[in-house]
């Protein structure tokens, strides 16, 4: 599945994994935010993607024309989750938006971890 945007001059279709690096890009830029998780199917323990997996730990789905996000994150130990969440939400939608040109309906946020920063 693709996002569109129907220009004057033709379409855009924008892929959704382009879409998912991007606002995974964004989340990790985010302070209190460590890095995107993933459980493990296997043994039930979180563990932390690497930059080049980011897409693992976000899922986008558009909706009636709007982008759906879902990021599942580990945060730093010592931080508010609540302002972390909302620190998140607020630069990926502002950054998601302007970087597609469509709108973002929602973003929920799933903290699959703690992890302590050196």
């Amino acid at each position: 599945m693709k996002g569109h945007l129907n220009k004057e001059g033709g379409n855009i279709a924008i892929d959704l994994d382009v879409i998912s690096k991007y606002a995974g890009l964004t989340a990790i830029e985010c302070f209190g935010i460590v890095g995107m998780g993933m459980i493990s199917m296997k043994d039930g323990l979180t563990k932390l993607l690497k930059r080049e997996s980011l897409t693992k730990g976000v899922d986008v789905t558009i909706e009636d024309n709007q982008i759906n996000i879902r990021f599942h994150v580990i945060i730093a130990y010592g931080v508010s989750i609540a302002t972390v969440a909302d620190n998140l939400m607020n630069n990926v939608k502002y950054k998601v938006e302007q970087f597609t040109g469509m709108e973002v309906g929602r973003i929920d946020i799933f903290v699959e971890g703690v992890r302590v920063i050196d």
